[in-house]
């Protein structure tokens, strides 16, 4: 049976979320900074630009999210932080239009991304690092996190199409729908205060 474990993405653990990142998908081109820029600024960067800002965001902390293993090789990540630091999310107008929480205020997380490497996925990983990522959330003094899910009703879609995470993922790991986003996304959300 294989080992799985969680680590906090920090400097030294570098080539490990670029290994993450690039198991297939859209990781290793978005570089997982799409949350935290508008569309102008997106828009204007290059790939190698992303990589950069990334690494300077997890260089300069705190970490903006989590990286699994499988036996000790990087197999999986997910986004986590305050929704402050995350620039897209109060731009998003199906969010701003749903949340009930201030955009200002630090207590209030997001999980903005999930990236499994190909040959990992069907694992249960990302339940995995959702799981850590709130522990790591409500250790870091959050009130509340959001997702914003996909529902797939049961019905298999691209891997790309769910790096939001899916919606039984978040209602296994004690999430409650809040509002729907629009058919198919909801916002659902985890009251570290109860």
């Amino acid at each position: 049976m294989a080992t799985i474990t969680t680590e906090l993405a920090t400097a030294p653990r570098w080539d490990d979320v670029q290994h993450a990142l690039t198991g297939g998908g859209d990781g290793a081109s978005c570089q997982c900074i799409w949350p935290v820029l508008t569309n102008k600024e997106w828009n204007a960067t290059t790939t190698p630009q992303r990589t950069e800002m990334f690494r300077a965001e997890i260089d300069e902390g705190p970490p903006p999210g989590i990286v699994a293993y499988i036996d000790g090789a990087a197999a999986g990540w997910i986004r986590i932080g305050p929704r402050t630091r995350q620039a897209r999310i109060p731009r998003t107008r199906i969010i701003a239009a749903a949340t009930t929480e201030p955009f200002d205020d630090e207590s209030v997380w997001a999980v903005t991304c999930f990236v499994v490497r190909r040959e990992h996925r069907g694992a249960g990983l990302n339940r995995i690092l959702l799981d850590a990522a709130v522990e790591y959330a409500r250790g870091s003094g959050a009130r509340v996190i959001e997702g914003y899910p996909v529902d797939t009703g049961g019905e298999k879609q691209r891997a790309n199409d769910l790096f939001h995470g899916t919606l039984g993922t978040f209602l296994a790991a004690g999430f409650t729908e809040r509002a729907e986003l629009k058919p198919g996304r909801t916002l659902v959300a985890l009251d570290l205060t109860a």
